[in-house]
């Protein structure tokens, strides 16, 4: 498996503004997280929902 490193740096670098060295100090990892690959789906209206329903807010700051 080949990996496309100027097509992973164009997407680094400009599409999500850093510089070389904060490219390059980057894991694999961390990089398909911030290009949003991997990772937990984000969430969406109905699970934001069933979160207001769990723990409703009270006006309580405690």
């Amino acid at each position: 498996m080949r990996i496309d490193w100027p097509g992973l740096m164009r997407a680094g670098i400009t599409g999500l503004g850093l510089r070389p060295a904060e490219f390059w100090a980057l894991t694999p990892a961390e990089l398909r997280l911030m290009l949003g690959e991997g990772g937990p789906a984000p969430l969406a209206r109905t699970g934001l929902a069933r979160l207001m329903a769990a723990w409703p807010d009270t006006g309580d700051t405690e």
